[in-house]
């Protein structure tokens, strides 16, 4: 096992910015305050295990507790995604005939059943006095809400928390006493989901379930609801009265527990209930103390620093190693009687490759693999649905599919995109880039990247110009599902994945030494160069410049997330500069909140920590809600979008967070910067133990504008170059290092 190596080095300036180097907990200010009871569940506190999410929100005579399961789900199958006609050759048919009802009633349709679908599990609603004046707090250090409710001098206190470590939540009131009713959702009753026809209309009632089957006695209270896809689940809550003191412990049970899963919920809140409440959270606020110390942050903006830890809070809540991956909107849906947005399922054409970005750098890894272990798991679905509708071999997962990796129909040219496959892998080889890890790169990354390699060569065709080209090409969501949609091959959205993909696989094996590097590398050369214009913008597809403001900026993927492009190279900073200016110039009017955080994430590879810190400013103030979450449109209609609507969807706060991350650290190709891409006005500053390529961890401190400490921990060995146009501790702005066989080279210095 290899020791790590550490190495560090301070200045000559007093470390001001080190005040919380020991720990980095989230301070009192970064948490979720408000002065009056909250209306909207989209503004509610939340709180998340990985499995079991809740929203605190409501008046006292009717406080509630919106209750979610990450992985339940109405699986009821759609016909038509099995008919002989659902396959990419029959797409390509109808693509090249521009034949968009074809395309819309064999590919689109299925998706406007109700099912299959992501499920809101249901609620508790306590019942106090009425009319209580409400406070709440969610204090994100120990991921405990407090709601505090007063009628005049008489005062109770609501304490809860879902436990980081068992499967239940848990409410402590104190002050007075309450009635506790669990309700399950309002869904249609006597029939069977799914068996009409395609509707537009998202109240749960199309979802016809049998009566759900109430239970009561001295201790538990709940529900059991039978799904139309042979499954059931329910809401099962245990609570114990002291005078004035009441203590509920609740769980939600699927039948994919096991057939006994009533059974088990009793053993498990009966056994929770007689440890109480505060035995059970101090081993909750072990987890979330460990969680907290593998990063942190001390920002010199108070607004930027909560936000770092507030979508950092989101993160752990709702993805955890063990558990299913965050769907979009992770384990909080809608609580508003309708299906959740965009049925809560597992978008590829963007959301989970943003929802899983910023977690590297933050060093949150086993948050991140619950992701890349959900993948890997599928790999035989994958294959299946590759050799099914595409007619190839290696392995392909639906862009738009359900929790079992089924696929849900939707807009064809992104639903069904392959290449949007190739972001997936993404996610693969970036986990080995930062973590280091050979065996991962030989188990995982490799092999899950390979396959798709495999794949994607049984789609490519070869051109009158002797270059590989798709059968048909489209860039999310350019031209929404119009015909205009099927852009000439390659769109740059496919081509700059492609061109990844390849290049990534060569890098990967000539590492490996497999024997397929030259193969790989062949590949490569066959594949077009990316489609620039005569400004250096780069285009759409070949033919195409991009002519209107448009939320997705999947064109521009060869600047990020892909890093295609390097803005240290003349004419790729070139392309990178004229891309941008060409989004400020087509405007934010058809954007949602997640476009202002990857234009931010354009400006920092631009060195512009105004432009950046900007957009996330947007962002987070025009774009999330109070307790956070993103929202997707301008809802306050503050003339930044033409959308003003308000679907929850998280991609957008990871991304965010990313951003910031970025701000304070590049790691890229050995080199290391530190502080790359700061306001002006950030002249103090310091983040701990963020994780850079190869396994290596980096703290370091700003102070009055220069580098005042840095601090390396090598988990294995390492060559870096190491640099800061601040100035690096003991002088010079870069340096190179080895930190390897037990000790620490400077190999170089240089600078001022």
């Amino acid at each position: 096992m290899y020791n790590r190596i550490t190495w560090e080095v301070r200045g000559g300036i007093s470390e001001r910015t080190g005040k919380r180097m020991d720990s980095y907990l989230p301070q009192a200010h970064c948490d979720l305050q408000f002065e009056e009871s909250i209306k909207r569940w989209y503004e509610a506190l939340p709180l998340g295990n990985g499995l079991l999410g809740a929203l605190l929100w409501g008046e006292s005579q009717s406080f509630r507790l919106s209750i979610d399961r990450g992985d339940l789900w109405d699986t009821t199958p759609i016909p038509e995604v099995n008919s002989p006609e659902f396959t990419y050759r029959e797409m390509v048919r109808l693509a090249r005939l521009g034949d968009e009802e074809g395309i819309r009633r064999i590919f689109d349709a299925p998706y406007n059943h109700p099912v299959p679908t992501k499920l809101p599990a249901g609620k508790l609603l306590l019942e106090l006095l009425p009319d209580a004046a409400i406070c709440s707090r969610l204090r994100l250090d120990r991921a405990e809400a407090e709601v505090t409710f007063s009628w005049g001098d008489q005062k109770a206190v609501l304490r809860s928390f879902l436990h980081a470590a068992e499967p239940a939540g848990f409410l402590l009131l104190e002050g007075a006493g309450c009635t506790l009713r669990v309700e399950n959702p309002a869904f249609g009753r006597n029939g069977s989901a799914g068996d009409g026809v395609p509707s537009i209309s998202r109240s749960l009632e199309q979802l016809s379930y049998p009566e759900a089957r109430q239970i009561q006695d001295d201790v538990f209270t709940g529900f059991v609801q039978e799904l139309s896809d042979g499954s059931s689940y329910g809401i099962l809550a245990a609570s114990r009265v002291q005078k004035d003191r009441t203590e509920i412990v609740y769980t939600v049970g699927f039948s994919e527990d096991g057939e006994n899963w009533l059974d088990s919920c009793r053993e498990r809140l009966s056994r929770l209930l007689e440890q109480g409440y505060e035995n059970c959270f101090r081993a909750h606020q072990s987890w979330w103390a460990e969680y907290w110390r593998r990063s942190g942050v001390s920002l010199p903006d108070s607004f930027f620093e909560k936000n770092w830890y507030l979508n950092h809070y989101l993160l752990g809540s709702c993805s955890r190693k063990g558990y299913p991956p965050m769907p979009l909107q992770g384990v909080w849906t809608a609580d508003n009687g309708e299906l959740p947005p965009w049925k809560g399922d597992y978008h590829q054409d963007l959301n989970t490759q943003l929802s899983y970005y910023s977690y590297l750098k933050a060093n949150h890894l086993e948050e991140g693999e619950s992701f890349l272990d959900f993948l890997w798991s599928h790999c035989d679905t994958a294959r299946a649905f590759a050799r099914r509708f595409y007619g190839s071999t290696g392995l392909c997962l639906p862009s738009v599919m359900t929790l079992h990796g089924e696929a849900l129909g939707g807009w064809g040219m992104y639903s069904l995109s392959p290449t949007n496959q190739l972001w997936l892998c993404q996610l693969f080889e970036r986990h080995y880039t930062y973590t280091g890890d050979p065996d991962f790169l030989r188990e995982r990354a490799y092999p899950y990247c390979a396959e798709t390699g495999e794949f994607i060569l049984g789609l490519l065709e070869e051109g009158e110009d002797g270059l590989l080209q798709l059968p048909v090409s489209s860039s999310p969501e350019i031209h929404d599902d119009t015909a205009a949609s099927w852009l000439t091959p390659n769109s740059n959205y496919d081509l700059a994945l492609l061109r990844y993909l390849f290049a990534a696989l060569e890098r990967m094996s000539r590492i490996l030494e497999d024997g397929q590097a030259e193969r790989w590398a062949g590949v490569l050369k066959k594949l077009p160069q990316l489609a620039v214009d005569e400004r250096g913008v780069l285009m759409v597809s070949p033919t195409e410049i991009p002519q209107e403001s448009h939320r997705h900026h999947s064109h521009a993927m060869a600047i990020h997330p892909l890093r295609l492009l390097d803005p240290e190279v003349p004419e790729q900073r070139q392309i990178i500069d004229a891309t941008v200016a060409d989004l400020e110039r087509l405007g934010t009017g058809l954007w949602v909140g997640y476009s202002f955080t990857w234009l931010a994430e354009f400006f920092v590879l631009q060195k512009n920590g105004e432009g950046a810190a900007r957009q996330l400013r947007i962002f987070w103030e025009d774009f999330c809600s109070p307790n956070g979450f993103h929202l997707n449109g301008d809802y306050h209609r503050r003339g930044m979008s033409a959308f003003h609507y308000t679907p929850f969807t998280l991609e957008g706060n990871m991304c965010s967070a990313d951003v910031l991350q970025e701000m304070l650290l590049y790691s890229e190709k050995g080199t290391v910067e530190l502080f790359p891409a700061l306001p002006e006005s950030w002249r103090e500053a310091s983040f701990r133990s963020f994780r850079a390529e190869g396994g290596l961890l980096v703290s370091a401190g700003l102070e009055r504008g220069a580098v005042s400490w840095v601090k390396l921990e090598a988990e294995r060995p390492v060559t870096l170059e190491l640099y800061s146009r601040r100035g690096l501790p003991g002088g010079g702005e870069r340096m190179s290092l080895s930190l390897a066989a037990g000790e620490v080279r400077v190999l170089g210095s240089e600078g001022k």
